[in-house]
């Protein structure tokens, strides 16, 4: 696996590029031009200065996350056009500096959702929390509320330009099904695909988070069934998987491993963190120790170890540890701690890959 690193650019982020180039065994950042709103291009001289900003460092920028989907895509609308052809704009100017992988999302509205930026942890760290009642009871309104009160860093899929128009996209949405979702996406494929072939460049939807209906907005990038009908869409090496275990793995009837193994063709970002669900349906994040959390991180690792994954692989979200100031769940200290954990673990099993599986004593080193 190639690991790398979110960073959200210079004055927009509190972890540093000679930091991140410290932790062991990354070799790049995941970035993206965070200040350009949905659906306008992103112009070649301002990813040239990333590529410089990067490079300097000798980290590279294979892996966008993201380049936002605008909404008149998603909803079907008669401008759509016009913004798909903005993407493919963009994705050409991104083939300049040579991108390999775009993650982006098809979620309405939202790209993801929580309930408390700072939920407490036994350790007395504090993470991502979820709590279910309060989504099912909660104006959404409020919820941005929330979000916007954090004012010292913007947080991904909640740009400002995003909320203010929140009410009329709630109304647009309200005649939307599934199906209808799954239809736009499809036109969108169709016309982006081609492209992204020509110029070497894979698409890697990502799940929606958490993935379940919210606010009665339709999900589509929810399941095992769902993301093999997202790659039947357009049948291309090319249309991609982002497979996040922290997005899909709070649903208890979703199977990662079987995922990674289905999909092992298709993934061409991998997104690894842990979770801890409750029987409520509330869920908060931990560290990336399997023991820590409800998901497997030992056995994901070693799903993607059996596949001889050799595609890009980020920890995703991370504890507030040791007092840091940071943006909410994309500090330094935890999510180093987590690479460290991920690469322990691919060590050992390329360390044991070969030996007598029969005389191994460590219950995660052989489990299929």
């Amino acid at each position: 696996m190639r690991m790398v690193f979110r960073w959200f650019g210079e004055g927009n982020d509190s972890v540093t590029l000679p930091q991140i180039k410290q932790i062991p065994g990354v070799e790049g950042v995941v970035w993206a031009l965070h200040d350009i709103p949905p659906g306008e291009i992103w112009p070649k001289a301002r990813i040239q200065e990333i590529k410089k900003q990067v490079e300097r460092y000798g980290l590279h920028l294979d892996v966008v996350e993201s380049v936002n989907i605008h909404e008149s895509i998603k909803l079907g609308r008669a401008d759509r056009d016009q913004y798909i052809t903005n993407y493919i704009e963009t994705i050409k100017n991104l083939a300049s500096v040579d991108v390999k992988v775009i993650c982006y999302n098809f979620m309405p509205v939202f790209d993801w959702v929580r309930t408390d930026l700072f939920g407490s942890l036994p350790d007395q760290s504090t993470a991502l929390f979820y709590e279910k009642a309060k989504v099912t009871d909660m104006d959404p309104l409020e919820l941005v509320e929330k979000i916007a009160a954090n004012p010292d860093y913007t947080m991904p899929g909640w740009e400002p330009e995003r909320l203010e128009t929140l009410k009329d996209l709630f109304a647009a949405y309200l005649d939307v099904t599934e199906d209808d979702l799954i239809d736009h996406l499809r036109y969108f494929l169709e016309k982006v695909i081609p492209v992204c072939e020509e110029y070497d460049i894979k698409l890697a939807i990502h799940p929606d988070d958490p993935p379940w209906e919210i606010f009665g907005l339709p999900r589509i990038v929810t399941t095992q069934q769902r993301l093999r009908e997202i790659l039947n869409l357009v049948p291309s090496k090319y249309n991609g998987i982002t497979l996040c275990s922290g997005a899909l793995g709070v649903r208890r009837d979703n199977d990662i491993i079987s995922m990674i193994r289905e999909f092992q063709d298709h993934i061409h970002f991998a997104h690894i963190r842990n979770v801890k669900l409750y029987e409520n349906g509330d869920f908060i994040e931990t560290s990336h120790r399997a023991n820590d959390g409800s998901i497997d991180i030992n056995r994901i690792v070693r799903a993607y170890h059996d596949i001889g994954f050799d595609g890009y692989t980020r920890p995703d979200h991370g504890r507030h540890i040791w007092n840091e100031q940071s943006r909410p769940g994309y500090g330094l200290y935890d999510r180093a701690l987590g690479i460290m954990y991920l690469w322990g673990l691919w060590d050992a099993y390329q360390l044991v890959k070969g030996k007598d599986e029969s005389n191994v004593t460590n219950p995660y080193e052989f489990e299929r």
